[in-house]
C-alpha cells in the first residue's frame, strides 16, 4: 500500500524540492499540495491522507496550530514537520508529530521519518497490506461523519475541491477517472461507482459504464443508433456524453420523452 501524502508549505520551491525527494520512495504517493493551513484543513477533511509533510511557519494559521486542529478530527493523518526552524520541535511532538525534519532535508532522515509513519500505520490499521482501498463499511462511516458537496481532484500538482454544481460529467479514460468542468479536465482518485454514491442522485445520472453526467448541464439529446443517444452538455467544448441502450430507457423516463 502507498501512503497518500499532502505537502503543506507556503513556498513553492520548498514544495517542489520535497516532492522531488519523495519521488524516490515507492511507498509514498503525493496526492496534493496546500499553500496554507486553512486550505490544508479543508483538504484533510475531504480526503483520506495517511501522512502530512507540514511546514511550521506559514501566514495565518501556523503549522503547529494546524497540528493541534488535526487532533480534534475523527480521523487523523500522521504528521511529519519539515521546517527551517529548530526551536519548535518540542511543540511539534506535543501535537503528536511522528518526526521533525530540518531544511534542507537529508534523504536518509526523510527515509527514517517515512519508516516511522509506515510502522505507525501498520500498528493502527490491521488491514494494512491486504487491500489498497479502505473497506466499504469504513467509507460509509467516514462519509456520515463529514459531508461535503465538493469532490477532491488534481490540478497542476495540487488538490482542488470541485463543487458539485461545477461538474458537467465524470468519465473513464485509460483506467483513470476524470471530472469535466466548463474549462478543465481534472483527475480524481474516486471510481465512477464511488462518485455515483457521493454525488446527488437527483442530479447525476449514470448514462454509460464509463460516464456519469450532471443532467442540469445537458443542453441537447441527440439520437444515435440502435436506441442509444448522445447528450450534448453546456461546457465550453460542447462535449458529448454517450447513453447506452440499457440506460436510454431510464433516461427517457426521467426526462419524460
Amino acid at each position: 500500500m502507498k501512503l497518500k501524502a499532502l505537502i503543506i508549505d507556503d513556498e513553492y520551491p520548498a514544495r517542489q524540492e520535497l516532492r522531488f525527494l519523495l519521488s524516490n520512495f515507492s511507498d509514498v504517493e503525493i496526492v496534493g499540495e496546500a499553500t496554507n493551513a486553512q486550505e490544508a484543513l479543508a483538504l484533510i477533511k475531504a480526503l483520506d491522507y495517511q501522512v502530512l509533510f507540514l511546514d511550521v511557519s506559514m501566514p495565518g494559521m501556523t503549522g503547529l496550530e494546524l497540528g493541534a486542529a488535526i487532533q480534534e478530527l475523527p480521523k487523523q493523518p500522521h504528521v511529519i514537520f519539515v521546517t527551517a526552524y529548530d526551536e519548535y520541535a518540542v511543540q511539534a511532538f506535543e501535537v503528536n508529530a511522528v518526526d521533525y525534519l530540518l531544511k534542507p532535508v537529508e534523504p536518509s532522515r526523510l527515509k527514517k521519518a517515512i519508516d516511522k509513519v509506515v510502522k505507525a500505520y501498520q500498528e493502527s490499521q490491521p488491514e494494512y497490506g491486504e487491500d489498497v482501498k479502505t473497506p466499504a463499511v469504513k467509507d460509509k462511516a467516514d462519509q456520515s461523519t463529514i459531508k461535503i458537496d465538493r469532490i477532491p481532484a488534481e490540478k497542476q500538482g495540487k488538490t482542488v475541491l470541485v463543487a458539485e454544481s461545477d461538474i458537467f460529467f465524470a468519465f473513464t479514460e485509460q483506467d483513470y477517472i476524470y471530472i469535466k468542468t466548463n474549462n478543465d479536465k481534472l483527475l480524481t482518485r474516486f471510481t465512477l461507482k464511488e462518485l455515483e454514491a457521493r454525488l446527488n442522485p437527483q442530479v447525476f445520472f449514470r448514462t454509460h459504464r464509463c460516464y456519469l453526467v450532471n443532467l442540469h448541464k445537458v443542453r441537447e439529446i441527440v439520437p444515435f443508433f440502435n436506441g442509444t443517444y448522445n447528450l450534448v452538455v453546456e461546457d465550453k467544448a460542447n462535449s458529448e456524453v454517450p447513453v447506452s441502450r440499457a440506460q436510454a430507457k431510464k433516461l427517457r423516463k426521467i426526462l419524460g420523452f
